[in-house]
């Protein structure tokens, strides 16, 4: 009777392969998927059982599933120039009716019952395509993890608004304070102008009076804008000197 050929799917078909550098473990998965309407034992060897380890190693796949198998290497001194000899075999069988003790089905097995697939391991090393793009990961990493740990960094485009609101509200304020300026500069002009004709009409004794009352409040009126000017001044500065600083 000939050798039955394996009921199992296996994805990769033939090579495991492990992508370096080989100073950490490197795992790789084998997918086993059961096509069949019939419930399928497998176990899982390897020529290196020290150099590996293997989970799930061995179990029961239903008809119509899969199971994903890792299989992990353990770090060693990779040598280019050594070829490895390294291999896997997947072996299976019909699981019958009620199947409890694993190891007896396995140890009583005809082995024209038994099916197998063999696989090839390969060591593969990083290309620079992949270190170029693990370095640019690695730098990105802490500028991310700055980002999330200063919020205030984020923060600054809403600050930078926020400045510019509030140095409109205060030349709006220097329009306004401009035109009042302006209008106290009228009228100062105009009571000093008043002033003039005042002192060029006759004055009697009484109208004497009445016109150093008049230059008296005059004065004082003259004066109230050139204050008003100096105040309206030192505030247009602290504002000015506020946003500059």
């Amino acid at each position: 009777m000939s050798k039955l050929d394996q009921i199992l799917i296996l994805e990769p078909p033939s090579d495991l392969r492990f992508k370096g550098p080989f100073t950490d473990v490197v795992t790789t998965n084998l997918k086993l998927k059961n096509p069949s309407d019939r419930r399928v034992c497998f176990k899982v060897k390897t020529t290196a059982p020290r150099r590996y380890c293997v989970r799930p190693n061995s179990g029961v796949i239903d008809a119509g599933q899969a199971v994903s198998i890792s299989v992990m290497l353990q770090p060693f001194d990779y040598d280019p120039n050594e070829k490895s000899k390294h291999k896997f075999m997947v072996q299976t069988i019909f699981a019958p009716p009620n199947v409890s003790d694993m190891d007896a089905l396995w140890k009583d097995a005809k082995p024209d019952d038994l099916m197998d697939s063999k696989l090839r391991c390969v060591f593969e090393l990083p290309s620079e395509n992949d270190k170029v793009n693990d370095v640019d990961a690695t730098k990105a990493a802490p500028v991310m993890n700055s980002a999330k740990a200063d919020p205030a960094a984020a923060a600054v485009p809403v600050a930078a608004s926020l400045d510019d609101t509030e140095m409109k509200k205060v030349q709006e304020k220097c329009k306004r304070l401009q035109t009042e300026m302006n209008k106290l500069v009228e009228e100062n002009r105009q009571l000093k102008e008043d002033g003039i004709r005042m002192r060029k009409v006759p004055r009697s004794d009484h109208m004497t009076s009445n016109s150093t009352s008049l230059l008296g409040r005059e004065a004082t009126t003259a004066s109230l804008p050139s204050l008003l000017v100096v105040i309206a001044a030192i505030f247009i500065g602290f504002f000015l000197g506020k946003f500059i600083l």
